[in-house]
C-alpha cells in the first residue's frame, strides 16, 4: 500500500530545488500538508546563491497539486528570526510538527566543479569554504533549534537530515574538500546526535542520501530534462548517470519511512534512497530502484 500521510505535518526546510521538492512532492502524494520554506520566492523577499527560477511557491503548488496541502513560507535559514517566526507560524497554525526535513545546501556553486575538485585547504578560496559550512550544517543547527520544539510535543516525531553520502561510505573517501567533506559527514553526524537527544521523546532522527540525483541544475548541467535524461548519456555524460535517481526517488523513500509505525527503528542510522527504496518497495518515476552507490 502506499503511504498514508493525511493529517500529518510536514516542512521540508530548502524545498525550492532538488531533493527537497522531491521530498516534498512525495509527502504530497501520500497527502501530507507540506510546509515549504526557502528563499526563492515569486515575491523576490529574498534571493538563494544561485538566483535560478525555481521558488517555495512552485513546489507547494506541485505538493497541492499531487494531493497533499502545500504551504510556501520564504525563509533564509541562516537568519535566526525568520527561523523564529517559522515556528511560530507552525505552532499557531498547525500545533506540533510531525516531520521536519532538513534538505537546507545552496553551497553546490560554492563547491565547484571537478576542475576545481581536490584543491587542498590551504589553497582553497577561505570565505568560499566557510561559507559551505555555514549553509551546509549552521542551517541545520539554526533550524532544529527553533522547531524541534514542536517535534516533541507528542512522541512519534521524525527528523530526516539530507545529506551526500552514508556514514560508511564517506568514513572512508574524501569528498571533493576539506570543507565539503567536512559538511556532508557533520550532517550525517547531526542525525546521530539528535536522534540520542530526541529518543527520551519518542521522537527519531536519521540520515538520507540520495544517490546522483538529477536536480534542476543537474539536468541543465546536460542539457536535458527528466523526460529525455537518458539522451544525456548518448551526449557524454559518465556511464554511471544511468543509475541516476529523480528527486521523487528519495521523496518516496522519506515518505514511506514517515508513514512506518516503527521508523524509530531507523533512529541514529544513515541510509541512501536505494536502501530506504528495497525496504519499503516504493520505485522512481518511471518504475525502477537505481543505486547509483
Amino acid at each position: 500500500m502506499p503511504p498514508d500521510l493525511h493529517g500529518r505535518v510536514a516542512l521540508v526546510a530548502g524545498a525550492t530545488r532538488g531533493a527537497g521538492r522531491g521530498i516534498a512532492a512525495a509527502l504530497g502524494e501520500a497527502g501530507a500538508t507540506v510546509i515549504c520554506t526557502g528563499r526563492s520566492s515569486r515575491l523576490g523577499l529574498r534571493r538563494s546563491d544561485y538566483n535560478r527560477p525555481e521558488t517555495v511557491e512552485e513546489t507547494a503548488s506541485l505538493v497541492s497539486r499531487l494531493g497533499g496541502v502545500g504551504v510556501p513560507v520564504v525563509a533564509d535559514h541562516l537568519d535566526h528570526d525568520d527561523v523564529r517566526r517559522l515556528a511560530s507560524f507552525v505552532s499557531s497554525e498547525y500545533g506540533r510538527l510531525h516531520l521536519l526535513v532538513n534538505d537546507i545546501w545552496g553551497a553546490e556553486r560554492l563547491k565547484g566543479g571537478p576542475a576545481d575538485w581536490n584543491t587542498p585547504v590551504w589553497e582553497h578560496d577561505l570565505d568560499a569554504g566557510l561559507r559551505i559550512l555555514r549553509l551546509g550544517v549552521e542551517t541545520h543547527l539554526v533550524t532544529s533549534h527553533f522547531l524541534l520544539p514542536l517535534l516533541i510535543r507528542e512522541p512519534g516525531g521524525l527528523v530526516v537530515e539530507v545529506t551526500d553520502g552514508t556514514l560508511a561510505h564517506n568514513a572512508s573517501r574524501y569528498r571533493i574538500s576539506v570543507f565539503y567533506d567536512l559538511a556532508k559527514a557533520s550532517v550525517n553526524r547531526l542525525a546521530f546526535s539528535q536522534g540520542h537527544e530526541l529518543a527520551a521523546y519518542g521522537a527519531a532522527a536519521v540520515a538520507v542520501t540520495p544517490g546522483w540525483l538529477r536536480s534542476e541544475m543537474m539536468l541543465d548541467a546536460y542539457g536535458v530534462t527528466e523526460e529525455n535524461w537518458r539522451s544525456a548519456l548518448e551526449a557524454g555524460a559518465p556511464p554511471g548517470f544511468a543509475e541516476s535517481e529523480s528527486p521523487r526517488y528519495v521523496g518516496r523513500g522519506v515518505a514511506a519511512m514517515a508513514a512506518d509505525p516503527g521508523r524509530d527503528r531507523w533512529n541514529q542510522r544513515s541510509v541512501s534512497s536505494a536502501e530506504l527504496a528495497r525496504e519499503y518497495g516504493v520505485t522512481d518515476l518511471d518504475g525502477r530502484q537505481p543505486d547509483s552507490w
